[in-house]
């Protein structure tokens, strides 16, 4: 397939790129080959082949919650560049109005 350079305008304001005429004729025989691709991909005798979402099958990964010993308080806040009322300081994101 051989995309011509005014589909290749009309594929950049699709995409609400700006393209330069050096650039569409750049790119249409780049844009080209990939559309060759896709087509062949469509070629495969795939019947027999279930649709999936993943090419892997996926499993969730699990672990026992376990209680376990945290670090002390003290050794958490050693590494904050602020520390208030025992707590992290951080900067307010949202003001006390309304």
């Amino acid at each position: 397939m051989s995309l011509s350079p005014d589909e290749v305008r009309h594929v950049a304001r699709l995409a609400r790129l700006s393209l330069t005429d050096d650039e569409v004729e750049a790119l249409a025989p780049q844009l080209s080959e990939i559309l060759g691709y896709a087509d062949r991909v469509g070629e495969v005798a795939a019947e027999d082949v279930e649709p999936t979402t993943h090419p892997f099958a996926l499993t969730d990964v699990d672990r026992l919650d376990e209680r376990r010993p945290s670090l002390e308080r003290a050794e958490l806040l050693a590494g904050a560049p602020q520390v208030e009322q025992n707590r992290f300081a951080v900067p307010r994101i949202v003001s006390e109005e309304g």
